[in-house]
């Protein structure tokens, strides 16, 4: 057990030692999150402030007391979070995380795109697209954009895809979705949006499984050590194409679902698939710590 572990008084008063396996649990999910703070020069008093007003935040939101005002005492006792505190940040105002207005309508074009039956070739893959709706083709770029936004031009938004390499034109004046355009630009807003989002929902699916409620969601991984390089890009390309497979189908039925579900009294839910691949040498070295990363 770490030494630097406190124990913590629940609601009830009563103190324990969280499990020595939850801490290493979140020891290792703190590791590379630390690593971009520190990355982007955000310091541990920025973080704490920000793990502070999110302690509250969780304890108004997710463990109230039926029949009971939520006090600053009690989520105090929640939370070990200072009275004061909770006072000050319960009167701030929380803003929902949105993804930019461009990465919305990024991914929207790109989903119906690779999505939509009308947009596919035989093979399932993203036609090229006229650029203009007057070129003779039913299907066109600029149809793609006046049919999820009017307030845009499609052609500010194609100056924009060309700028960024997701899309390119082709001798025909046909534009062509590139593979980059499936992974948001390196340091982007979108790219940020997508971070907080996709490991928001994996750690909160680990999480929902690890206290028990039911039902499980499914959270499965492959984890394989002792390999050369070559047998782990084997392994990587392997997975890429196969997760790019099972996306795509399941993109074009949700899709399909969407449009069918509309707006009606029910259609409240989120679906989010989330796949990563992760490789690293586990040589040791001189600065390696004794617990794996």
């Amino acid at each position: 057990m770490d030494s630097h572990v406190a124990e913590i008084t629940g609601e009830n008063g009563i103190s324990h030692q969280p499990s020595d396996g939850l801490v290493a649990g979140i020891r290792r999910i703190l590791r590379p999150l630390v690593r971009l703070l520190i990355a982007r020069s955000l310091t541990f008093p920025w973080a704490a402030n920000l793990l502070r007003a999110v302690y509250v935040e969780i304890a108004l939101r997710e463990f109230p007391v039926a029949g009971k005002r939520q006090t600053d005492s009690r989520i105090t006792l929640l939370t070990g979070v200072h009275r004061k505190d909770v006072k000050r940040l319960r009167a701030q105002r929380r803003d929902t995380a949105r993804p930019p207005r461009g990465a919305s309508l990024g991914t929207q074009l790109i989903a119906r795109w690779t999505g939509l039956p009308e947009y596919r070739d035989e093979q399932g893959a993203p036609r090229p697209l006229a650029r203009l709706a007057t070129a003779g083709e039913e299907h066109s770029f600029e149809s793609l954009v006046r049919s999820l936004n009017t307030d845009i031009r499609p052609r500010v938004v194609l100056d924009e895809w060309l700028r960024l390499g997701l899309v390119t034109l082709d001798e025909a004046d046909r534009v062509c979705l590139e593979a980059r355009a499936f992974i948001p630009r390196q340091g982007s807003e979108a790219m940020a949006y997508f971070f907080g989002r996709n490991l928001h929902d994996h750690i909160a699916a680990a999480a929902h499984n690890l206290l028990g409620e039911p039902p499980p969601f499914l959270d499965r991984s492959v984890n394989y050590n002792h390999l050369t390089p070559e047998s782990v890009a084997e392994l990587s390309e392997l997975a890429r194409r196969r997760a790019m497979e099972v996306l795509q189908e399941l993109n074009a039925r949700a899709l399909e679902l969407q449009q069918r579900d509309g707006h009606g009294p029910t259609a409240s839910w989120r679906f989010n698939l989330g796949v990563y691949l992760f490789r690293e040498d586990q040589t040791p070295t001189d600065e390696s710590s004794d617990e794996p990363k």
